[in-house]
């Protein structure tokens, strides 16, 4: 491994840029500003093909602190200064990538500032989630309409920079159309309220001298003198026009509004901050009608019948993302939904067509309608259909629906769909042969592609199939995108359906034909030196500036390319992020991403380590490195001098990556929620052997890496247990492991395990090939793991318990280390050597025919996932979680004692998200029982293993319980057996040590419920 320096002034003449900086500390930031490396390559990167490398980033804290940057940027001394203002960072089209300064609105900028329910309305900050923001109205009966596949992670700033839309479209509108007042701030740091005003409000805000009067001025100049050609110019279409809307200048009534040009900006002309949005009330009752096809052009062309019955909406998904969602951790919840039709053969084609009612029996008599139009209706060749009743089955659909951006970066192959015609717009009943002649025209190139939309509107995502690391391939984008422009002209439609223009804009000049310099008006009058993300929508008449070019702006498989094939296949679990940004999900309860939503820091995202890793693995190429063979550390005593120096030698980029990585708390939800399967702890592991080779390990890593073999020598010795629960159990030896080793709330050793050594034998095949097969069948044999073994207490004894009850003989597994925390910490030769032995012994026993059962869910799927990669499946024996062994075992001749009581089940992260359909055996083992489980969706309980057990993690740690774990079980008194409360249990070691932590409470595990119901 090489050190490899960076430095600010690599991407360009950055004096004016640091100087910019330094006068905005000084004028009092209270926000962030960031120049480090790390950064500003995850914000090099959105959803598009391109990557711009900024020069820095801020993260303002409030208004306040956008004033003083607007202020400061007005200044004639940083005039050459040019910033892009950022939320989500979910765009298709690059509308935020810059090289100069980003400003992210999104990290400090994002509170509910007031919801009215009576009138209706919310106001917000930018950087507010739009899925956070109905989260908040649910409650009141209200939701925030423009529906977006990116709503968990998009920010309301950025759908009003976009004036984004979506689902729904035809029935609800665009985000301009929910939008009461903006509050801006211009260059300058003049604050701006635009709402529509009447002729005499205009009249004295056109009055003022500054900025504002100028941009009313401008605004009232153009709707007055171009109004009959702004009428001839655009289509009437749903989706109009995204950016500097001429045609919506003037509302229906006469008055200016201003907002018409701020929705669709991108930041162009100012600083979004705050918004007043109208909220509209939750239909009662909803049905989703998901109609299958033969061909997916009879998809499309049944549209026009469709709409006549005016459904909500109507949504279309092709067979290539369907096909993706089979593989996908989503396709549980929604299977039963798409049951292949016609002697098996698949739909070519979905439309999932929506109606919603608040009168139930209304939205049934137009259902019922509806399915007999498609029953009895030949026009086109459908294979059948099914119906999603009510808002909880309709959003299972949906989120499919949702995931198909990123699904469709997940296909097999260098060549992947990408995003650079997918949003064009055309009347609705134009679509079928307007389609028709895009895919001939993918065809003539010998492409494929991914297609989903919403053909209400006439907008359908086309994402054709390239390598971006292939020149030939990149040679395409041109003459496809002119061609596409071309198309959608001569259909009467536009290149903007809803996504927004970018580096596209070069476009606009065609589109706009003799309004083009209207555009270019109200840009100099918000923007006269071009510093507010230039090269976009439109650039000042006699600015020495272009708009940019689709093929002019550094695509990141260009960098890519810097990276061998080789390492480039050997790292897909890192390389191929498509930046979809599902990572960056709001919602608490969702289990990706702790660490980012923990610390609002987009390099703790899978997204921002797998920009990283992908950073990193370039420029070791470049020096030289190979970080493909098993690297060979450095000497002990170099290693000893580079740790020492590692305070002077910050340039190495990759403290930076290790920085990233070592906040991975390695729960493996990206592995399994990720639509491209991203797996963090995977690639985490390869960097940290890599970076050791260097660098010195701290002594917590050995510490947790020998648990699996220190603890079970030192437990056989005499005394050992109690010496070892001793020594951690003292005030001194805390507080030396916390300060100097770095470990935090050391467990005792469980007294059970001395019961336990006794209770049961230890299998060996010549055991087992002594019973006879019947024998064999009623035995099961328990895989221990350290963690359950020494520190869960009494949870494998109460698995024992249950399994003799049940009428099973229980067997220990000979104990040898499963390797888990060496390969999270990156000791994968030893993991290798751990694996191999551990796995070679567990399959002579499952040669037997015997049930193997590991108990803690994270030790288990280790078998499953990493085993597997490493040895190859076929050398690694089948380990079942206990609900996958239970669910068979217990019978209708197992009688539970007599006892009623409901829980409540909070899974372990990686249990739910990697094995989500074992997850849901618990119901099924607790019915079978005679007890109510329920299982309510959460995130993670932030100690994910070791991780909470490091010092440096504890205040992350706790963070991360606090935004979802703390509402399952609050700090009251924890309910007992015989009170109503569901009593919380939980599947995960590491979880149950969390809680008792945090909250002073000791949960119990599934089987140690089970045990007590069938205790004999």
């Amino acid at each position: 491994m090489k050190v490899i320096k960076i430095k600010l002034e690599e991407a360009r003449d950055t004096t004016s840029e640091a100087a910019f900086l330094e006068a905005l500390r000084v004028a009092g930031l209270e926000g962030e500003i960031d120049v480090s490396h790390a950064t500003r390559t995850v914000l090099a990167t959105d959803n598009s093909i391109y990557q711009r490398r900024p020069t820095a980033a801020i993260f303002p804290r409030n208004a306040a602190d956008v004033e003083r940057i607007a202020r400061l940027l007005a200044e004639e001394r940083f005039r050459s200064v040019v910033v892009s203002p950022r939320g989500g960072g979910t765009g298709t089209n690059g509308q935020s990538l810059t090289d100069g300064i980003v400003v992210d609105l999104s990290r400090h900028m994002n509170r509910i500032i007031e919801i009215d329910p009576i009138k209706r309305t919310a106001r917000v900050e930018a950087g507010v989630v739009k899925d956070q923001l109905n989260a908040a109205l649910k409650p009141h009966g209200l939701f925030f309409a423009p529906e977006l596949s990116t709503s968990n992670r998009a920010t309301i700033g950025g759908m009003i920079s976009t004036d984004a839309s979506g689902q729904g479209s035809c029935t609800y509108g665009k985000t301009r159309d929910h939008v009461i007042a903006l509050k801006s701030v211009l260059l300058g740091g003049v604050p701006l309220v635009s709402e529509p005003v009447d002729d005499a409000a205009l009249e004295q805000l056109c009055a003022r001298t500054d900025i504002v009067g100028r941009a009313y001025r401008t605004a009232r100049e153009i709707s007055d003198n171009q109004a009959e050609l702004i009428r001839d110019t655009f289509p009437p279409l749903n989706r109009c026009l995204t950016g500097y809307d001429l045609a919506h200048l003037r509302e229906r009534d006469g008055r200016l509004n201003l907002n018409s040009l701020i929705c669709g900006a991108e930041g162009t002309l100012g600083f979004v901050v705050e918004a007043t949005l109208n909220v509209l009330p939750i239909p009662l009752h909803s049905a989703l009608v998901n109609v299958q096809y033969e061909g997916f052009m009879d998809a499309l062309r049944d549209a026009r019948a469709l709409m006549e019955h005016r459904p909500l909406s109507i949504e279309t998904v092709d067979s290539t993302v369907l096909a993706l969602a089979r593989d996908d951790v989503v396709w549980t919840s929604i299977s039963e939904f798409f049951p292949d039709y016609n002697d098996k053969r698949s739909a070519q084609g979905i439309n999932l067509v929506e109606f919603s009612a608040d009168d139930l029996g209304q939205l049934q008599s137009r259902v019922a309608e509806f399915v007999e139009h498609i029953r009895t209706d030949q026009s086109v060749r459908r294979l059948g259909h099914t119906i999603a009743w009510g808002h909880v089955a309709v959003n299972r659909v949906y989120a499919m629906r949702k995931r198909a951006v990123g699904l469709l970066g997940n296909v097999r192959g260098s060549r992947r769909p990408q995003p650079f015609v997918e949003d064009t717009a055309v009347p609705p009943e134009q679509l079928a042969e307007y389609i028709a002649e895009f895919r001939a025209l993918l065809d003539s190139h010998g492409l494929k592609y991914g297609m989903f939309g919403h053909v209400d509107a006439g907008v359908l995502h086309v994402r054709p199939a390239l390598d971006l690391r292939d020149p030939d391939d990149v040679a395409l984008i041109r003459p496809i995108s002119d061609a596409v422009s071309a198309l959608t002209m001569k259909y009467g439609g536009l290149l903007w359906g809803e996504h927004g223009k970018g580096v596209r804009s070069e476009y606009a000049p065609a589109f706009f034909g003799r309004l083009y310099p209207s555009l270019q008006q109200i840009k100099a009058a918000f923007d006269t030196f071009n510093q507010l993300n230039p090269g976009k929508i439109a650039v000042p008449e006699g600015v020495d500036s272009t708009l940019l070019k689709i093929d002019a702006i550094t695509l990141s498989g260009e960098l890519n390319r810097e990276i061998s094939d080789a390492v480039w296949e050997a790292n897909s679990d890192a390389v191929q992020c498509n930046g979809n940004g599902a990572c960056f999900n709001f919602d608490p309860d969702d289990s990706m991403c702790p660490s980012w939503k923990a610390t609002r820091q987009r390099i703790h995202s899978p997204k921002g380590r797998a920009s990283l890793m992908r950073e990193w693995l370039r420029l070791q190429v470049a020096a030289g490195t190979d970080v493909i063979a098993r690297p060979r550390a450095m000497r002990l005593p170099v290693r000893f001098l580079n740790s020492l120096r590692r305070g002077r030698n910050k340039e190495d980029f990759s403290h930076e990556v290790y920085e990233a990585m070592s906040g991975c708390l390695a729960c493996k939800s990206c592995v399994a929620q990720c639509p491209v399967k991203v797996n963090v702890p995977e690639f985490r592991s390869r960097f940290l052997e890599h970076y050791h080779t260097r660098y010195l390990r701290p002594a917590r890593d050995y510490m947790i890496a020998s648990l699996e073999y220190t603890i079970p020598r030192l437990v056989s010795m005499p005394g050992g247990r109690q010496f070892y629960n001793g020594v951690v159990e003292s005030r001194f030896a805390r507080l030396l492991l916390k300060h100097v080793v770095g470990v935090v709330d050391t467990p005792s050793i469980a007294q059970s395990e001395v019961r336990k050594a006794i209770r049961c034998a230890i299998a060996t095949p010549e055991l087992l090939m002594r019973m006879d097969a019947s024998e064999r069948e009623r035995c099961v044999v328990i895989v221990r793991d350290t963690f359950t073994r020494f520190f869960g207490g009494d949870v494998e004894t109460a698995f024992v318990e249950l399994a003799e009850s049940l009428g099973f003989r229980v067997l220990f597994a000979p104990f040898h280390p499963n390797g888990k925390p060496l390969h999270v910490l990156g000791f994968l030769t030893r993991f290798a050597r751990a694996a191999r032995k551990n796995a070679q012994t567990l399959l002579d026993i499952a040669n037997t025919g015997v049930t193997l059962v590991g108990v803690d869910p994270a030790m288990t799927l280790t078998y499953r996932q990493e085993y597997s990669k490493v040895l190859g499946s076929e050398n690694v024996p089948n380990v079942l979680l206990p609900q996958e062994w239970l669910a068979a075992a217990i019978t209708s001749s197992h009688t539970p004692i007599e006892r009623r009581k409901s829980f409540k089940l909070l899974a372990h992260c990686t249990e739910k998200t990697n094995a989500a359909q074992a997850t849901a055996l618990w119901k099924a083992v607790f019915a079978a029982a005679g007890l109510d489980l329920a299982m309510p969706t959460t995130g993670c309980c932030g100690m994910s293993g070791t991780y909470g057990h490091e010092a440096r993690n504890l205040a992350t740690s706790t963070d991360i319980f606090a935004l979802s774990w703390a509402y399952q079980i609050p700090e009251s008194a924890y309910p007992t057996i015989n009170e109503e409360s569901p009593e919380v249990l939980a599947t995960g070691y590491s979880c149950r040590c969390q809680v008792k932590r945090l909250r002073g409470k000791t949960l119990r595990h599934p089987v140690q419920v089970l045990a007590d119901i069938y205790r004999r």
